[in-house]
């Protein structure tokens, strides 16, 4: 029988469709994944020596080699959501009308010179290094005056959103705190008034306990397919060590994630043959850094399904698999 299933987090609830559920195997992506890619490619504007070519030789953050060469680099977005300029933060009013200037800041981190790796194929050295890169520039963002909250993203392929191949991830910083953040840190904020304990630390605690949902485990982190999971093969990555931000995270740390997510990243390309996906670094706003309610994470959510009438009339998902038979495929693939 069909069941509903409540994400305790957000209060949200998700229909696990057993009777439309299919095997995880069936979730495989129709495509071959050891499709050769080139190393270098001359229409690629992140690619190596295509700098000026694009217009990409303004780097906003570059770590190099010994010989100069670099390694990650961050350039501003060539088509930003949000300006950067000095227009104001006040919100103004128009009636019910409300607006301020879309101030802000857009970048593209390119991970590495390789035209054809992605996370599951880059060595851990380079995987390590985006992790950093990206704390890196998280910090520098949040530092700027105007800037509320700032989200690091992934989009892999293109039902993900990514237009280039070659590997990036984005951030885009504002001087607001977009709705979704606010409603995690509100239903955190209520858990920790009520019981006086972090609701991200129970769920941790919780998954670990019964280990059906648990994907890869390691000394720092936990990565687990939730109990609410939304969508087939969606992924939580938890720190153990109770932090609200991504920032304060420790060297020793990210080095340890940096094999988790790799670890996860090689199960899903290998089990699902390369999936797009949407990576997301969950942190707490400016100002929420140091707070015992709030736990940062990262969310991956595999592109398997599209959003329909249903989940657009109702705010539910449906999902068509099962999240322990899910997180079961994962652990079994070598």
């Amino acid at each position: 029988m069909p069941e509903l299933r409540q994400n305790i987090i957000l209060k949200d609830w998700v229909i696990i469709s057993t009777e439309r559920a299919k095997r995880p195997d069936q979730f495989k992506e129709d495509r071959n994944i050891y499709e050769d890619l080139p190393r270098y490619d001359e229409t690629c504007p992140f690619c190596p020596s295509n700098e000026k070519k694009f217009g990409n030789d303004n780097a906003l953050y570059t770590e190099t080699d010994d010989n100069g060469n670099w390694l990650i680099r961050a350039l501003p977005n060539k088509f930003p959501a949000v300006a950067e300029t000095s227009g104001e933060t006040r919100i103004n009013t128009e009636g019910i009308f409300r607006w301020m200037d879309g101030i802000g800041h857009h970048e593209v981190l390119v991970e590495c010179p390789e035209h054809h790796l992605n996370l599951a194929t880059m060595d851990i050295k380079t995987v390590e290094r985006v992790l950093f890169a990206y704390q890196k520039r998280y910090k520098d963002l949040t530092a700027l005056e105007e800037i509320e909250s700032v989200i690091p993203f992934r989009n892999h392929g293109t039902r993900a959103g990514a237009s280039i191949i070659h590997p990036h991830s984005q951030m885009i910083a504002l001087p607001i705190i977009p709705r979704d953040v606010m409603s995690r840190m509100n239903e955190s904020i209520r858990y920790y008034e009520e019981h006086r304990n972090c609701i991200f630390c129970r769920v941790l605690d919780a998954e670990l306990e019964i280990m059906e949902r648990v994907v890869i485990e390691s000394q720092y982190f936990v990565a687990f397919i939730p109990y609410a999971a939304k969508s087939p093969f969606h992924m939580w990555i938890y720190p153990r060590r109770h932090n609200s931000s991504f920032a304060e995270a420790r060297d020793e740390e990210l080095k340890d994630l940096a094999a988790v997510l790799r670890g996860v990243m090689h199960k899903l390309y290998y089990g699902l043959n390369n999936p797009d996906y949407n990576l997301i670094v969950r942190s707490a706003p400016k100002g929420y850094g140091h707070s015992h309610f709030f736990h940062w994470y990262i969310t991956i959510v595999p592109r398997l399904t599209r959003t329909a009438g249903f989940e657009l009339g109702s705010g539910m998902f449906i999902n068509t698999s099962i999240p322990e038979e899910n997180a079961e495929y994962l652990r079994g693939i070598k």
